[in-house]
């Protein structure tokens, strides 16, 4: 394949130091993209790096992107920023059909949060200075649509385990209610042991499944039934870069055979339909389209994957991804430890995980799968790697033929009357349960949101199944004898 692409160089930085030792986002990219540059064992190669890609985070720069090329002898280059809504897989996607069709050499990915060094700051009352970065990049890329609608951000906000939770209990519904919150508990006590192994984790104690299970002080419960352990630890220092070029490119450079990863397959499914619109709330078209692709492939050319990380902001992702994949074992499916404890930094977790993936595979020489999100489970990704280039790199965005089968259910307009509950969850605010929200379907099969602050309703639906339930609502409200 001419201009096969290939990854040559990969950088992973993760600081869990004093507040003093911790350095902002825009110095950890720095980092990790200087050990990508070591990594890839020709500094050679930044004469060859045409872009810069680097989704966006919990900061302001308007271009790290100029900003870490210029202290590091890369000239001439396309910046970009990629905004929260965006597959950070099509980053990697992008940059490969660049490559491919001869647009650019090489391109470095990188991203990067210092949120826990923002957090030392408030609890040690000391200043947190942020580089200011004014000048903006070449390119910015965001989303068509919003992620939620605006009866759902106003009732559960901006956050996502709200809606995470609701989309849980969708799936719990189809099996014994306390033995699927033990079952997930169960996934993230796996997780813990991995991570607790992992010097790239952010956090490498062991948990047992009862201590993620139940609520404490160190693991509050959030949303119903996501306690703090089941949730992405985004509060991190971390940061991750990775370097594609062609493989005539790397031949040119002498980077040795052991230092190449090979991108074999990889697909999208960009199809953005609101949670409450969703013809099911926890599955989706355009992910099992887009999972399809890949077990294809693999299926066609005699690949078998035997290293995975599943995308873990929440329990419910990982039980998707795996059904996706026809996983019945769940025990190997994170090389990192999962985002509740390897980190899960903002927008950029899935390149910590695909450089932590690429080491596995040069170390054992396996094949991977790696598996992406955006948004509220909005949109998926799959990615296919390998330490010998198998196959011709393939890639397959499923979004249109997703558009045609998942269909945007309409939103009720009655003011009253009764509906089935199709979703739920309690939100929680410092250990103490203020709402529960609703998603049902009314009687002319439309969608309504509605919620409660009765508590003892709130403590009925912790402890038995609501969702199958035929309710009675007054225009937002659920209606009580």
């Amino acid at each position: 394949m001419q201009n096969r692409p290939v990854v040559i160089g990969v950088g992973c930085i993760n600081q869990k130091e004093s507040f003093d030792n911790l350095d902002e986002s825009l110095i950890l990219m720095e980092k990790a993209t200087k050990l990508a540059i070591s990594d890839s064992t020709n500094d050679d190669i930044k004469k060859y790096i045409d872009e810069i890609q680097i989704p966006k985070g919990y900061w302001k720069y308007r271009d790290p992107g100029k900003w870490i090329a210029s202290r590091n002898g890369i000239k001439d280059i396309k910046t970009s920023i990629t905004k929260i809504g965006v597959l950070q897989q099509n980053l990697i996607n992008s940059a490969c059909k660049r490559i491919i069709d001869g647009d650019i050499r090489a391109s470095i990915i990188l991203g990067g949060e210092s949120r826990y060094k923002k957090i030392l700051a408030e609890i040690e009352q000391k200043e947190f200075i942020e580089t200011e970065l004014n000048i903006n990049p070449d390119f910015y890329i965001k989303a068509d649509n919003d992620l939620q609608l605006e009866v759902e951000a106003d009732e559960l906000g901006n956050m996502a385990v709200g809606y995470y939770s609701i989309m849980e209990s969708s799936l719990r519904s189809k099996s014994d209610f306390d033995e699927h919150h033990k079952k997930i508990a169960k996934i993230y006590e796996n997780f813990s042991k991995i991570s607790s192994t992992n010097s790239l984790a952010w956090n490498d104690k062991e948990y047992t499944y009862e201590e993620i299970l139940n609520p404490s002080d160190k693991n509050p419960t959030l949303a119903f039934p996501y306690n703090k352990f089941h949730c992405t630890s985004w509060n991190v220092n971390q940061a991750a870069a990775l370097i594609i070029c062609s493989d005539e490119i790397a031949d040119l450079l002498e980077v040795p055979e052991s230092k190449r990863v090979y991108p074999l397959a990889s697909s999208e499914n960009n199809h953005m339909i609101a949670t409450l619109q969703r013809p099911n709330l926890s599955k989706s078209a355009g992910m099992n389209l887009a999972a399809d692709f890949i077990l294809d492939i693999c299926k066609k050319n005699n690949i078998s994957p035997n290293l995975y990380d599943l995308y873990s902001c929440f329990p419910v992702a990982v039980e998707m991804f795996a059904k996706s994949l026809d996983l019945k074992e769940l025990k190997n499916i994170t090389v990192t430890g999962g985002m509740s404890f390897a980190g899960g930094p903002l927008n950029s977790y899935v390149l910590n995980s695909t450089v932590q993936m690429i080491e596995m595979i040069r170390e054992y020489k396996n094949v991977g799968i790696i598996t992406g999100v955006s948004g509220m489970m909005t949109k998926q990704s799959y990615a296919l790697w390998s330490k010998d280039p198998l196959i011709e790199f393939l890639h397959k965005d499923v979004t249109s033929q997703a558009k045609e089968i998942d269909v945007p259910v309409e939103l009720s307009g009655l003011s009253n009357g009764y509906g089935l509950v199709l979703g739920c969850t309690v939100l929680y605010s410092k250990n103490y349960a203020f709402k529960g929200v609703l998603y049902i379907e009314d009687e002319n099969k439309k969608r309504k949101l509605i919620t409660t602050s009765d508590k003892l309703i709130m403590k009925s639906m912790e402890s038995e199944e609501w969702v199958g339930k035929k309710i009675q609502f007054l225009n937002t409200t659920l209606v009580t004898e």
